[in-house]
């Protein structure tokens, strides 16, 4: 998917393990890896960072950091444990890996995704960690989607599964006020999905989310800058030529709302089959669906 320049050098150092300077789809790209030891060697890692870029820059259009250094961590076991990003030096992720990482568990890890996508969007602040958290995680599904990397009944069998662990309970105040995980993460990835669609109903699905958050990405610059918040769904808006992330915010950011997710996933052609799903085309929002998961 990455189209992959290597100085040789560089990838001499990369194959001893220390550090490399790659430039991946116009990124220049530094992944240090420490004293880590992995079983397999640092060839699959580096072919899963590059793989992940690649998701990440077809979604917005285009990678949205220029320069981008990684540090791999290592840790016993295997799989892909956990990630963080910073906004400094372009953009920066540390990622922790087990040493029996699998080729396998790399093709289908969405942890570096996510955190990529956290590049996307300038510093919001903590208060509206939902929105920042919510599109990583409501993102990385579709981008993987569109990219191939995972199915669509794959996608809306786990937004199925899991959006209803971002409704409101009791107490709630809203999602800039309800710090909960569930509120937090797939609260603000309900935002998305509801806003998502909204945005493609009123445009005739002309424009999606995908528009709006490449806007905000090619205006702001990303992590490394601060923004109000007000300051990006206004962005987004004006991309789609809707308003729809202003006017959902003034409703859901200091009160509870709860969507109707079952009418949703009906109109949406989404229906429950065991662990997966099935999706049907004569549904009323079904080319909204399809629109939403197709490159």
């Amino acid at each position: 998917m990455a189209t992959v320049q290597r100085n040789p050098m560089a990838w001499a150092l990369l194959l001893c393990s220390t550090a490399g300077a790659l430039t991946v789809d116009g990124v220049n790209l530094g992944i240090d890896f420490g004293d880590s030891n992995f079983a397999s060697g640092p060839a699959l890692i580096v072919a899963w960072i590059e793989r992940s870029i690649g998701i990440v820059g077809a979604y917005y259009g285009t990678f949205p950091a220029s320069q981008l250094h990684i540090r791999v961590q290592s840790a016993a076991g295997a799989g892909v444990k956990t990630g963080t990003a910073f906004g400094m030096h372009g953009g920066t992720i540390r990622v922790v890996v087990g040493r029996e990482v699998t080729e396998a568990q790399l093709r289908e890890d969405w942890v570096l995704v996510h955190e990529m996508i956290h590049l996307a969007l300038p510093d919001i602040g903590a208060q509206h960690a939902w929105l920042s958290e919510g599109l990583a995680t409501y993102v990385e599904g579709i981008a993987r989607a569109q990219a191939g990397n995972r199915t669509a009944e794959d996608v809306w069998a786990e937004q199925m599964r899991s959006m209803p662990k971002g409704l409101p309970q009791p107490g709630d105040a809203g999602l800039d006020r309800t710090h909960a995980w569930g509120r937090t993460y797939w609260g603000g990835a309900l935002f998305c999905l509801m806003a998502d669609v909204e945005i493609r109903r009123q445009t005739q699905n002309k424009f999606g989310l995908q528009d709006a958050l490449r806007a905000v990405a090619r205006a702001s610059g990303g992590l490394g800058t601060d923004w109000s918040i007000e300051r990006v769904l206004e962005t987004g808006d004006a991309a789609v030529d809707v308003r729809v992330l202003e006017d959902m915010y003034a409703h859901w950011k200091d009160k509870p709302v709860t969507p109707d997710l079952p009418a949703l996933w009906r109109s949406l052609g989404v229906e429950s089959a065991g662990s997966t799903v099935r999706l049907h085309e004569n549904a009323p929002l079904a080319a909204i669906r399809r629109s939403i998961t197709q490159r």
